[in-house]
């Protein structure tokens, strides 16, 4: 099994909803920061060797059929040059409440480390760095925020050809998704998951 589908919309842009529509494809299983968070012995060291520049994606992504989410995200470029012939969605929001939503979540748990059990301190290194990898700064301004979102898509829109790349909001359901990917719409609504609420249950579990 290959990625066939790589999601290069960062954290807070619905690419949990994305996991499971890809999955309901059959383009599962989708592998999202969940996976590193659940498994944290097994993945983690695999995405510090690739934050030092020594990348194993085949033992990172072996028996998935789709990614999502950092820290894919972040690594767009490179994933682009592995998997070539892979289709590329770039969730997005408008800035401003792709911000509201990074700042009190993502932003928060990351700034006040401290405040997280040890065992997650690695973890959330992992993730910090990622994200600043990717062109962000945690603990920066909302404007601040919303300037580097924009800044990602237009450097990913330039990176990936159009050709391979949907650009895509979760909120308009199922149909571009489906006709990007050649696949007919299903029968059942769009999955919507992983609101602020969700966000910290699904912290909870990290490490478990």
């Amino acid at each position: 099994m290959k990625l066939n589908v790589i999601g290069v919309g960062v954290g807070r842009t619905g690419t949990y909803s994305l996991k499971l529509a890809l999955q309901a494809l059959d383009y599962g299983p989708c592998y999202h920061m969940e996976e590193v968070a659940r498994d944290l012995p097994n993945h983690l060291p695999l995405w510090q060797s690739a934050l030092a520049g020594s990348p194993n994606w085949t033992s990172l992504y072996a028996g998935y059929g789709s990614a999502v989410d950092w820290p894919t995200a972040g690594f767009y470029e490179e994933l682009y040059a592995v998997y070539p012939d892979a289709k590329f969605v770039l969730t997005t929001r408008s800035p401003e409440s792709w911000s509201a939503s990074f700042a009190s979540t993502i932003n928060t748990l990351i700034d006040g480390k401290e405040n997280a059990p040890p065992a997650m301190w690695e973890w959330l290194d992992m993730a910090c760095a990622v994200i600043e990898r990717t062109g962000f700064t945690i603990g920066s301004t909302s404007e601040r925020f919303e300037q580097d979102f924009a800044a990602h898509n237009e450097r990913v829109k330039a990176a990936i050809p159009e050709s391979q790349l949907l650009v895509f909001e979760v909120a308009q359901g199922w149909d571009p998704l489906c006709a990007f990917l050649g696949r007919d719409v299903p029968v059942s609504p769009f999955p919507r998951s992983n609101n602020r609420e969700e966000f910290w249950e699904l912290v909870k579990g990290a490490g478990a």
